[in-house]
């Protein structure tokens, strides 16, 4: 690791403390989902409330990372503002909201209450099993699965571990298994949803709502699966998602561009232009650079936990680049440009996306606190 790839990097996640600070105080007690024209606060569709944990995940990265108590501080008071959405059913996003915001507060000061609230997310977050079927449901309906899902259902196995709920434990294998065995492919792209028939429980069809085609190779999407499977790994120790991670892995590396950046689909056909063609992506190369980062500590075979480790910082390195980095745009309220929410909705198309910074800090922090670990200690509650 270079001195000068560590010095762009913290100087990146400078400017991420920057912006964020600057957000929490033009908005205060607000969540941003994604930016319209550069600006957080606009009056466009939400479409599913899901990324506020990303928004107080980074302040606990950026405390994580320098030990500043105003960071600790800030994500607390935001974490909290989260505490009642431990008992919300109408989201699939319980492990987005709380792995990162009420784990790291947890770990930090193994305050009992904060464990409980984190297993009350993963047992709420299990209510949407379907037995006919064997898998959580989306958001959008019963016969619905997303591959969103794999990122979320972290927190039902964490739940399991930690109580020794069998029953929690089932329904998080019968989910992972099921994702696999629909809409993870043989050469390890992903579809973004997969449809159930409700009084029988057979898979019916792969889908989308994000991607280009059902049949379409949906670039976050991938990222999701990539990264979930790994987090299911290291939760478990399972070698069956580590095998699923690997596989989306290799198609993630085997099909991205020269410059390391995703497009929003990989099926895009780059001679149209965007949104529906050559669009980047940035929020799916900061999820998969954070996966990767972690598979490639995961995997038994050392030159394809280098290769991992590579394509993770090639990607970082492209993204810290003032082309994808917002530092030299002057009003711009995002870290990251050219990230992408829903282009069928035209929502965050080519904007900051909040899913994006915080995947981004999360990689960036994986490695700057690798070669410059923090001494501290953390007071205990």
């Amino acid at each position: 690791m270079t001195d000068q790839r560590i010095e762009q990097y913290t100087q990146a996640l400078q400017f991420a403390e920057k912006q964020v600070a600057a957000t929490s105080t033009q908005h205060p007690d607000y969540f941003p989902i994604y930016t319209e024209g550069g600006k957080w606060r606009h009056d466009k569709e939400l479409w599913t409330d899901w990324c506020a944990g990303f928004y107080a995940g980074m302040m606990w990265q950026f405390h994580l990372r320098t030990g500043d108590p105003a960071w600790r501080e800030k994500a607390e008071h935001y974490s909290k503002l989260l505490e009642h959405r431990q008992h919300d059913r109408d989201v699939h996003d319980l492990g987005f909201i709380f792995l990162s915001t009420y784990l790291p507060w947890y770990q930090l000061t193994g305050d009992k209450h904060l464990h409980d609230v984190l297993i009350q997310a993963g047992r709420t977050l299990a209510m949407r099993f379907k037995e006919k079927g064997q898998y959580l449901r989306s958001f959008v309906s019963d016969d619905s699965l997303f591959i969103d899902i794999m990122m979320n259902v972290p927190i039902i196995f964490y739940a399991a571990i930690e109580t020794g709920d069998e029953e929690l434990m089932r329904r998080a294998v019968n989910h992972c298994q099921t994702t696999r065995d629909t809409i993870v492919r043989e050469n390890g792209s992903t579809a973004h949803e997969g449809m159930f028939n409700l009084e029988t429980g057979e898979f019916l069809k792969q889908t989308t709502h994000q991607g280009l085609r059902g049949d379409s190779s949906w670039a976050r999407g991938l990222a999701w699966s990539l990264y979930g499977y790994s987090k299911c790994y290291q939760l478990t120790k399972d070698e069956q998602y580590l095998e699923v991670s690997m596989r989306n892995a290799d198609f993630w590396i085997a099909n991205l561009p020269e410059d390391k950046v995703p497009f929003w689909d990989f099926d895009a056909d780059l001679s149209q232009p965007a949104p529906w063609g050559a669009q980047k992506e940035t929020s799916a190369g900061a999820i998969a650079a954070s996966g990767l980062l972690d598979l490639s500590r995961q995997v038994k075979d050392s030159a394809k936990g280098a290769q991992y480790k590579e394509t993770a910082l090639a990607m970082l390195d492209a993204l810290v680049t003032p082309q994808y980095l917002a530092i030299n745009d002057e009003g711009w309220e995002g870290i990251l440009k050219h990230g992408v929410y829903h282009t069928e909705k035209d929502l965050g198309v080519d904007e900051s996306v909040m899913f994006g910074e915080y995947f981004f800090v999360e990689a960036l922090t994986k490695v700057v606190r690798d070669a410059y670990p923090i001494t501290y200690e953390a007071p205990k509650a």
